[in-house]
């Protein structure tokens, strides 16, 4: 694959792959993106993960011919990256390697070195020449790990965003962008808006006409979508209008008072999701209630806590910064119902939260009470 005339990928894709992270269902796989720009001087941009170690090699060798590259430049140091370093510079002794002074010293903990006369710090703002291209380098602490810098390639205007701008998936993949980028940037980098706000800002006054991340497909033509997405996601507004509803249930009452409430507000016109957060794909639910603007959490009693699943849930809104959307509650129990109080007390960390006024109380089983109650809530979420 040519990003252009100069700059070809050379990444592999993981098609084995069930967990990213060990966390991420990945259904269609995972790309580990490398790329390499030829001029005067020859940079290879990252490498790949330990499994695709030697066919990451073959494929740089491939494109090499009888030329050695001058330069690695390392954005980030996560090793689904940068498990080809010490290969890399084995293979190639007389190449600088190009990284963040953070990145370094990772090298050193990864590697037992840090290629000492090898290397070349990049720092905000700093440049490289590699002959037509000139590469500028930006420095992203936080997005999503301290050392990660990117790089513009002004010649043919081409952003390496590191593992902004990823997505599951291989690169290949035919699927909308969007939904997997979302789910990959809220488990992912989701804690770090703030400082993928500066990026972004950083990023603003470049005119960029292709996007290269680490993970997922080359980003080409209109990139404003993904700019606008991107904006959104880390400044923690709410994509769309619509209600998430995440329940848990031991015997299938409070299940069967989330599903009516489902049901009024889909009747009412609203956008609904519904996940039983004991079977669905946790991930892709901590997604959808950071695309939608509010969030329905019922849960029974347990322990005098409440359900793990649900507490589960919340820790991973939490500590993602979920902010700036309305809450509401349904809790069920037998005796003591104290759900209601001890969701919202996990939230009340966050940022800009609307709770709703009205909420939801079972005692053991749905009954007209219960529909009362969720009629009213349905009216104020509607």
């Amino acid at each position: 694959m040519n990003i252009s005339n100069d700059i070809l990928y050379i990444g592999v894709n993981d098609r084995k792959l069930d967990l990213f992270e060990g966390q991420y269902p990945v259904p269609n796989g995972m790309s580990y993106n490398s790329y390499i720009i030829l001029d005067e001087k020859i940079a290879v941009m990252d490498t790949a993960d330990a499994h695709f170690i030697n066919e990451w090699m073959e494929n740089l060798q491939a494109v090499l011919g009888d030329r050695t590259p001058d330069y690695l430049v390392v954005h980030h140091m996560e090793p689904d990256h940068s498990a080809g370093i010490r290969l890399f510079a084995d293979t190639y002794p007389e190449a600088k390697i190009v990284a963040s002074a953070r990145a370094f010293a990772m090298m050193k903990n990864f590697f037992g070195t840090d290629f000492a006369g090898r290397q070349v710090t990049a720092a905000e703002g700093s440049t490289l020449s590699l002959g037509r291209h000139e590469l500028t380098f930006l420095t992203a602490p936080m997005v999503h790990w301290p050392e990660v810098i990117v790089t513009y390639d002004a010649a043919d205007k081409v952003l390496f965003s590191a593992d902004g701008f990823g997505k599951f998936g291989t690169w290949d993949t035919q699927e909308p962008w969007a939904d997997e980028a979302r789910r990959y940037y809220i488990g992912i980098v989701g804690k770090y808006g703030a400082q993928v706000q500066a990026l972004l800002k950083k990023a603003a006054g470049l005119e960029i006409k292709a996007i290269c991340p680490l993970h997922g497909p080359v980003l080409t033509g209109d990139l404003s979508e993904y700019l606008r997405l991107y904006d959104i996601w880390s400044a923690y507004r709410a994509e769309e209008d619509g209600v998430v509803i995440a329940y848990t249930s031991v015997y299938g009452n409070t299940k069967k008072a989330a599903l009516q409430l489902a049901e009024k507000l889909t009747a009412a016109g609203s956008t609904v999701k519904v996940y039983d957060l004991a079977r669905c794909d946790m991930s892709q639910a901590v997604a959808d209630a950071f695309r939608y603007s509010r969030l329905v959490l019922a849960t029974t009693t347990y322990n005098g806590d409440i359900f793990p699943f649900m507490k589960q849930f919340i820790d991973h809104l939490t500590e993602r910064g979920f902010a700036n959307r309305t809450v509401a509650f349904i809790e069920n129990g037998s005796w003591a119902p104290v759900a209601a109080r001890i969701m919202q007390g996990m939230l009340e960390k966050c940022r800009n939260l609307t709770f709703a006024a009205n909420s939801v109380k079972i005692l053991s089983a749905p009954d007209e009470a219960t529909d009362t109650q969720l009629n009213a809530l349905c009216a104020e979420l509607r």
